[in-house]
């Protein structure tokens, strides 16, 4: 079994969706959380996007060497370094694409995550931001899944038949 790892914008399912797919799925961030012994945001804060995209490749490159489901976090197709290697990689990387708005509605609505570049950004800020990483993502998937009113145990399915 490769790798799979499981991409989108933020508020699209993936640490949900990685979850009922696996026990032993890994969620990058969290991982990236332990390292650094802070918050996302507060090393966004505290180092820049720059150095946090630097310790997202190393992660992302250490966890391809395992078999496991990984959730990342949305920005990880920031990096042409990231974009190159998941595409060149004998991993799985399966796109979770869903519409704005719904997206949108499920980042307010989450109180548990909270997202540096969702909390500094307008609505409409967001939506461009969306729009630049949408065939970001789409370019480097070997599959897709349309989550737009699904609910999560209905993409899992999907995605594993």
């Amino acid at each position: 079994m490769k790798p799979t790892f499981l991409i989108g914008f933020m508020g699209s399912g993936k640490t949900t969706i990685a979850q009922l797919l696996a026990d032993d799925f890994v969620d990058l961030d969290t991982v990236i959380v332990d390292k650094i012994g802070m918050s996302i945001s507060d090393f966004f804060e505290t180092f820049g996007e720059a150095k946090f995209r630097e310790l997202e490749t190393e992660t992302l490159k250490n966890l391809s060497k395992t078999n496991q489901i990984i959730s990342t976090g949305g920005g990880i197709v920031m990096s042409e370094e990231n974009r190159r290697f998941l595409k060149d990689a004998d991993v799985n990387v399966i796109y979770l694409e869903g519409d704005f708005d719904e997206l949108y509605e499920r980042i307010l609505a989450d109180k548990e995550n909270i997202r540096p570049v969702a909390m500094s950004h307008t609505r409409e800020a967001l939506f461009d931001i969306y729009q630049h990483r949408v065939d970001l993502y789409d370019s480097i998937a070997t599959h897709k899944i349309h989550v737009t009113g699904k609910t999560p145990e209905e993409i899992v399915k999907e995605i594993q038949l």
